[in-house]
């Protein structure tokens, strides 16, 4: 009894020593990721940033047009979009002309809300920016005496002023 005892204890001393002295390496083509914590990642609930772009213009709807403002206190074009755009973390410039020189540009079939919109009124610059909202409309600070509105390309003084759509 003896016997088998000792030689069952060396059989499993010999089948450890084995597996200790091997080791079998396994590649991957992609590095595997290890997680370091216990919890479940949190997940980004907020919304996208055109959508609050377009949810900070719209409650800025009613605000005076002030030239130079570019607070709820009043709004020039470029100023409501700056503080739309701030409201994301992206800073944009403070200008219609330089707004519509650094945006990417956007073709009228891939407009998307929260878009700018870029006016001539008064050649030979860009004068007037707004905030595409879907469905043709936009909201923008018309002008002098106004308010912070919606207002439609459907219309023809728009349609024939427009130059061109950008994206930040």
């Amino acid at each position: 009894m003896l016997f088998i005892r000792c030689s069952l204890f060396f059989v499993v001393l010999l089948l450890l020593s084995a597996c200790a002295g091997h080791q079998t390496v396994q590649q991957f083509d992609r590095p595997s990721v290890v997680s370091t914590t216990a919890s479940a990642p949190e997940l980004n609930t907020a919304p996208p940033k055109p959508l609050t772009v377009i949810a900070t213009a719209r409650r800025m709807l009613g605000t005076p047009y002030r030239y130079g403002g570019a607070d709820p206190r009043g709004f020039d074009c470029s100023g409501l979009v700056s503080y739309a755009y701030r409201s994301v973390g992206i800073r944009v410039p403070r200008t219609s002309s330089e707004q519509f020189r650094q945006a990417e540009p956007v073709k009228a079939k891939n407009l998307k809300s929260g878009d700018l919109l870029f006016f001539r009124l008064s050649p030979p610059k860009v004068s007037h920016v707004a905030i595409y909202d879907g469905d043709g409309r936009f909201i923008h600070a018309p002008s002098s005496g106004k308010r912070v509105s919606y207002a439609s390309l459907e219309n023809p003084y728009w349609r024939q002023h427009l130059v061109g759509a950008g994206r930040f």
